[in-house]
């Protein structure tokens, strides 16, 4: 097995395995100390099922996977003659879902591995339910939908944002995720579960991120034009063709995601607005970047971080950079939700648990989530100004505008 180490690798990102393993370790005897506790209660209660908050959107919403190859590359652990395998997933508001089940927030394959790779049992717990309706057909107004793709972090995975993906979906939007292959915890159609690779041979940087950025937009392209991008042929929903807007599409990434956020848009003109959730971006990043881009950020700040203050300078088009008090670099995600569900079942300390997520309530964090990234694309996507992005807000006192 041969590949390419990527020269951009970005060492100081902390990981959300990484994270909750340092939670974890906190006041432990050993790494991931609370595994036999987690055991116990898993044997005792059996699995108990994590969950969502709702999408706030007027649309019901839809969702389909998609297993993509990208031929032009070879795999780094399948080698030369292996293009690159990657799993995707396309949400969007939807119609008629009611015969159309709900999907889980992870196959469950994955989730077990994800699970096994934090040292927990894998049947500790059960992947929430999303309010994704697999395979329900687009819901078409007459208007073609604005497009936002989304990036995950080191050893992450697509479903990681899932509430702001879902909400984005509800109001309109098709979103478009992807699972960056050996840097991902990934399932493919066939059972195969890949989890994220240890060494330098497989480490992926933002720029190999953003290479597979721009690969998943060309089969957005193949979306709207009817082209089934699928390797397995699987159905697509009806209604997506012709449904996609192509001179209205943005990005959002988180952590590593939100460094390849910029990438795409300095390399690629097709992203026309960029969002990037605490994203430590890099110091030879010092191409200008001329269209809308805002940063959510907690601990790669522009006082903490010199690739985020390098960059922010770079930013010649509308920008903005807001921060909630409380939050930590895992904050603008699932995991300040699910976190204090699964500290329930393996019993994390209140210590632990903020150390995960912070002292932002995720109540509160919910809102921000569905608040702050659909006031950005809808004023740069969709020309709707609002008011939020404008200043700071008594609905979210809790935001700051840093100058």
């Amino acid at each position: 097995m041969t590949a390419t180490p990527s020269r951009n690798h970005d060492a100081t990102t902390m990981t959300r395995r990484r994270a909750l393993g340092a939670a974890l370790a906190a006041g432990a005897a050993v790494p991931f100390g609370l595994g036999l506790p987690a055991r116990a209660a898993a044997a005792a209660t059996g699995p108990a099922r994590l969950t969502l908050p709702a999408p706030t959107g007027p649309y019901p919403v839809g969702t389909v996977a998609l297993h993509l190859v990208d031929r032009s590359r070879p795999d780094p652990v399948a080698g030369p003659g292996h293009g690159r395998e990657l799993m995707a997933s396309v949400w969007y508001p939807a119609r008629d879902v009611e015969r159309y089940p709900l999907a889980p927030w992870m196959p469950a394959g994955a989730m077990r591995a994800l699970l096994t790779s934090l040292d927990f049992p894998a049947e500790a717990v059960v992947a929430p339910i999303t309010s994704g309706h697999v395979g329900a057909p687009v819901r078409r107004t007459g208007c073609a939908l604005p497009v936002v793709v989304f990036s995950h972090g080191a050893h992450d995975h697509r479903a990681d944002t899932t509430i702001v993906v879902q909400e984005l979906a509800s109001q309109g939007y098709v979103v478009v995720t992807v699972d960056h292959a050996q840097d991902a915890v990934s399932e493919f159609p066939d059972g195969r579960v890949i989890v994220p690779m240890s060494g330098p041979q497989y480490a992926l940087g933002p720029a190999d991120f953003a290479t597979d950025i721009r690969f998943l937009l060309d089969r957005v392209e193949d979306l709207d034009a009817g082209r089934n991008p699928d390797v397995g042929g699987r159905p697509l929903p009806a209604g997506l063709r012709g449904a996609l807007d192509l001179h209205r599409i943005g990005m959002f990434g988180w952590s590593k995601g939100g460094t390849a956020t910029a990438r795409v848009m300095i390399e690629d003109r097709r992203v026309r607005a960029g969002l990037s959730l605490d994203g430590p971006m890099l110091p030879e990043m010092s191409a200008d970047l001329d269209r809308p881009f805002m940063m959510m950020t907690a601990r790669f700040t522009r006082a903490q971080a010199p690739g985020v203050a390098a960059f922010w300078p770079r930013l010649r088009g509308w920008r903005l950079d807001v921060q909630a008090d409380g939050a930590v670099h895992g904050s603008y995600g699932d995991t300040q939700v699910l976190a204090p569900q699964l500290a329930k079942v393996i019993a994390l300390s209140d210590e632990q648990l903020r150390s995960l997520i912070g002292t932002l309530d995720p109540g509160r964090a919910v809102r921000i989530q569905q608040a702050y990234p659909l006031a950005f694309f809808d004023r740069h996507l969709r020309q709707r100004p609002g008011r939020l992005l404008d200043g700071p807000s008594p609905a979210f006192p809790e935001v700051r505008f840093l100058p």
